[in-house]
């Protein structure tokens, strides 16, 4: 199936992706109202479909909701923990800190999105799940898309990528 928007042919079946860590906060966040709803749908879905979580992303949830006071620190761990368990998870190379340098450098993208994004790379992921980022751009050969619809429903590209 052809996503709306991309220059690429993406199944469910064949699409590994990545969610960022905003989708993680929202999937514990009740106050987020229809991206708390949406995350809630994606993650379990990703999970069974060609999702590679980032350490990065796993870690900056652990610290958003345990310093935002979202959740206590043993839940936000544990959470963070069944992530890890569920999910196949990509870490940092040294190519992709220096990927993600220049491409700071050079005022493309921060470092730290532009780290998640060339981890997610080297992971062989095509898509990123992000609403920090611009939708509908490509950085580093992995498409940028935002899968909040207004309102906070899910788009229809999300909804393909994720076979719904």
């Amino acid at each position: 199936m052809r996503l709306p928007g991309d220059h690429m042919t993406l199944t469910a079946a064949s699409a590994r992706f990545t969610l960022d860590t905003n989708l993680l906060v929202y999937a514990v966040d009740s106050g987020a109202g229809g991206r708390h709803e949406a995350a809630a749908e994606i993650i379990p879905r990703a999970a069974g479909l060609g999702c590679i979580l980032t350490l990065q992303a796993i870690s900056e949830f652990f610290a958003v909701v345990s310093c935002k006071g979202m959740m206590p620190k043993d839940e936000a761990a544990a959470q963070a923990a069944d992530w890890l368990s569920i999910f196949p998870c990509a870490t940092g190379s040294a190519s992709a800190v220096r990927t993600a340098l220049a491409d700071a450098v050079a005022g493309r993208v921060s470092y730290w999105d532009a780290l998640l994004v060339a981890t997610a790379a080297e992971a062989g992921c095509r898509v990123i799940l992000t609403e920090d980022l611009a939708d509908g751009t490509t950085l580093g050969g992995v498409a940028i898309h935002n899968p909040f619809a207004a309102g906070g429903g899910l788009t229809e590209r999300a909804r393909a990528l994720l076979d719904l």
